[in-house]
């Protein structure tokens, strides 16, 4: 147990539904393997050339914004594995336009490998795992830095979109 920003004692962690950094790329292997499996036709025909550099893009975009929630945690010396308490509310750099550029990172790289490979079964996987990153870890750590910082995280919520 942790203290809040009110002195009283909160849990630990956000206790989320599982690793997000492994849900991604196993639904790639899953995605991947079902192409495998029962292939389907990839729903935008064209060039592969256009699909790589479109995915490649995404992929490029997807680095950047995760590169930089990773490096402003690390830079205000909190954890970033969720099984670890927060120690600080990180707001400041990429964190003023969104509250989860990890996450958005990691569906822009997995948008980008669906894409590139053109994997109908990537792209279709999404939708699952969208659902399971929102309300299994998101949801979670929401309840919990609500708990964590209070008022403090309420104003940077009301301030500061989810995802874009």
């Amino acid at each position: 147990m942790g203290m809040d920003t009110d002195g009283q004692q909160v849990a630990a962690t956000a206790g989320v539904a599982g690793r997000p950094i492994l849900f991604f790329p196993a639904a790639v292997l899953v995605g991947l393997t079902l192409d495998r499996v029962l292939p389907l036709p990839f729903p935008v025909p064209g060039i592969d050339l256009v699909h790589r550099i479109i995915g490649g893009s995404l992929i490029l975009i997807g680095l950047a914004l995760f590169t930089a929630g990773v490096r402003r945690f690390s830079s205000a010396a909190t954890p970033l594995p969720t099984n670890q308490p927060a120690r600080v509310l990180v707001t400041t750099g990429i964190y003023r336009w969104t509250r989860n550029p990890i996450y958005l990172g990691f569906f822009l790289m997995y948008g980008g490998i669906g894409v590139a490979t053109q994997s109908s079964w990537v792209l279709i996987l999404t939708l699952p795992l969208v659902f399971m990153v929102r309300y299994g870890v998101v949801a979670r750590e929401e309840a919990y830095l609500e708990r964590r910082f209070g008022d403090i995280y309420r104003g940077y919520k009301a301030r500061v979109r989810r995802w874009l």
